[in-house]
């Protein structure tokens, strides 16, 4: 079997594959800031189904290393396990945009492998989603409902979280602005922020694969996108 641990900045993802490669078990859970319990937790889950096999194991993310180096497993760098995954799945692919829970990358694959990342504030990433759905109230699903149905966008720079939340709770409170308009507004500023940010002028082309928790389970984000 082949045991694969996703350590993230918000969640933590594992999957056991067979000899044939065929997925036995897969989990996406939040870990709340527990990544030593939690990892301790899942081990001690698939206790039952690893019995008896050798097993190779590998933990990536990046919460990761440190669980990784006291437990003396095999510690896979998150955008070289990216881009080593891409490649076989998808190996006609020139660039990945991934915008994770605290990170957001770009992975160009054309020639030379180059990968840049956001500095470590949330602007522009799934904490600054959750953010603002607790700005308006909302839970993630429904705010990605309403994201759906908006007639107009309005600029708002997610660059700074703390600047964004005073606009869209100015916005809010004052009524004038549709919910919906604003959940669509805040999906395409964390669309731009990325882009513009990464990129940093380089042209995004050819084949585009997106990844991360963000435009996985959000229609309006991967809309933007």
């Amino acid at each position: 079997y082949k045991l694969g641990i996703d350590v993230g900045s918000t969640t933590l993802k594992a999957v056991v594959l067979n000899d044939q490669d065929e997925i036995v078990y897969k989990s996406y859970e939040r870990h709340k800031s527990k990544v030593r319990e939690m990892s301790v937790s899942k081990l001690k889950e698939l206790r039952e189904l690893l019995q008896g096999q050798r097993i190779a194991l590998a933990i990536t993310g990046s919460a990761g290393l440190g669980i990784a180096d006291d437990a003396g497993f095999p510690f896979v760098q998150e955008v070289f396990a990216t881009a080593q995954a891409v490649r076989k799945y998808y190996p006609a692919s020139d660039v990945v945009i991934e915008l994770g829970g605290e990170d957001a990358k770009i992975i160009f694959l054309q020639g030379t492998l180059e990968e840049r990342m956001n500095s470590t504030c949330a602007g522009g990433t799934g904490a600054f989603i959750d953010q603002m759905a607790t700005l308006l109230d909302v839970d993630l699903e429904t705010m990605d409902q309403l994201s759906l149905q908006h007639t107009t966008l309005y600029p708002i720079a997610s660059r700074c979280g703390v600047f964004a939340k005073k606009r869209c709770a100015a916005a809010d409170q004052s009524g004038a602005v549709k919910k919906s308009n604003l959940a669509a507004s805040i999906f395409q500023a964390v669309v731009d922020q990325s882009i513009a940010g990464l990129a940093q002028g380089r042209n995004i082309e050819g084949k585009r694969i997106v990844s991360g928790r963000s435009p996985a389970f959000s229609k309006g984000v991967a809309g933007a996108l």
